[in-house]
């Protein structure tokens, strides 16, 4: 007798980019992962949403947010995309050795627990192959402070690299270990099972957390207790 084959899942994946150019090497960085990651799931029986947010349409919004904490319908419209995304391919150009203005903004103006345990491909464009730890030694940090998941294999194309078949296999390596982590469900079960677990901000989580835990050292110091 065969083992009935797990029923096919529904899965969501958003692709952020930062590119400013038409066409933008950025964005076609992150749409090579996400239709590879399309590909991959489909070999599982399972299913892959692709659906992108080019910051450079928003951003004025972001812009916005940054000064005056105002969420603007359309920046509101990218944010819950992520809070819903089982799964994110963040993609920047390099400038000033570095990920660009636009991006971190965007990444600064997000409740903190917003991406919790979600996967993450770190992707990144540059001029020069010099720029090329510049995924894991600048962008990585950012996501791990945002608690995500960021997959072991990171990207970076420099103009060289996109004639180079070991560019593709990067690709293949990320968006593979990008669908295994979706298709675990990691991010759901630390929700169902330990949320609480972590220290959250008062209104954060879309502004479900609501209560404040007064039985913390921070909180206990605040009030002129002690922390020991």
């Amino acid at each position: 007798m065969s083992t009935p084959l797990p029923a096919p899942q529904p899965f969501r994946l958003v692709a952020v980019s930062a590119g400013t150019s038409d066409p933008s090497s950025t964005r076609l960085l992150a749409d090579r992962t996400a239709e590879r990651a399309v590909a991959l799931a489909a070999g599982h029986q399972n299913t892959v949403t692709v659906s992108v947010i080019d910051l450079r349409e928003l951003a004025a919004d972001i812009s916005t947010a940054l000064v005056s904490q105002l969420i603007t319908p359309k920046l509101r419209k990218a944010v819950d995309a992520l809070g819903e995304a089982d799964g994110i391919i963040a993609s920047t150009p390099v400038y000033k050795a570095g990920p660009s203005g636009l991006f971190t903004s965007f990444f600064h103006v997000l409740d903190n627990d917003l991406l919790i345990g979600k996967p993450v491909v770190l992707a990144a464009t540059g001029a020069s192959a010099r720029h090329a730890l510049v995924p894991d030694d600048q962008m990585r940090p950012l996501f791990a402070y945002l608690r995500t998941l960021t997959v072991p294999t990171s990207l970076f194309a420099a103009p060289e690299d996109w004639s180079d078949p070991a560019l593709n296999t990067r690709i293949d390596r990320a968006a593979r270990e990008l669908v295994l982590l979706m298709e675990s469900g990691f991010a759901r079960q630390i929700k169902d099972q330990s949320w609480g677990s972590y220290q959250h901000e008062y209104g954060s989580a879309g502004g479900t957390e609501t209560a404040i835990d007064l039985d913390t050292d921070l909180m206990r110091l605040a009030t002129g207790g002690s922390a020991g």
